[in-house]
């Protein structure tokens, strides 16, 4: 990974301001990202080279949650957005900066449309904040799921998303999970039955 995080013109046309965020987890989901990060601007799928997705960061709620890990030869899937400097320090807050991610500012990934590489912030989570054999919950990687598919991640890598394995929530009334829920009940019929098709 080299680079400076920033965003430059020529990268889907963003502002000077502006800097790119490669999500990879429920973040890709527009309307998830949104609501964290007003100023979210969508500019395309892109890929993240010689690493790999897994669900091996602890969630507050005990669940795994999506993290980047180096492989080489393997390849993660996402979606770039631009944001305003004022909301990455923002999400930050959400992604629990130093308490379970670290913020990489030198990450290169490929726009899927062209592989014009482009440097970009993301996440990740450290080897002391990895444990093996987590789940994600059934709402959040319902999430993951719907944003692959709402920004056309390529099929055999939705298709490997659709089979990881999930939990259900003990906690129904979780906050998290009503509001994925709220989320996932803005997607169309379709979208919301291809993201969780057992979800209420």
């Amino acid at each position: 990974m080299a680079g400076t995080g920033s965003v430059a013109r020529g990268a889907g046309g963003l502002m000077p301001e502006g800097r790119a965020y490669f999500a990879y987890g429920s973040n890709m989901l527009s309307e998830r990202l949104l609501r964290r990060c007003p100023s979210a601007r969508a500019l395309g799928p892109a890929f993240l080279e010689d690493h790999a997705l897994d669900f091996a960061k602890p969630g507050r709620d005990g669940s795994g949650k999506a993290t980047i890990t180096a492989k080489a030869g393997g390849r993660v899937f996402g979606v770039l957005f631009s944001l305003h400097p004022g909301d990455c320090e923002l999400l930050d807050g959400f992604e629990g900066r130093g308490k379970g991610y670290d913020r990489i500012e030198d990450c290169t990934v490929r726009m899927l449309s062209c592989e014009k590489p482009v440097s970009a912030f993301t996440y990740q989570a450290p080897p002391a904040f990895r444990v093996s054999g987590l789940l994600p919950f059934d709402w959040y990687h319902a999430l993951v799921l719907a944003g692959a598919r709402e920004h056309g991640l390529p099929e055999g890598y939705v298709a490997g998303l659709e089979g990881a394995a999930v939990s259900r929530d003990p906690e129904p009334g979780r906050a998290a999970r009503l509001e994925a829920l709220d989320i996932l009940s803005g997607l169309t019929t379709e979208a919301r039955l291809q993201a969780g098709p057992g979800l209420p």
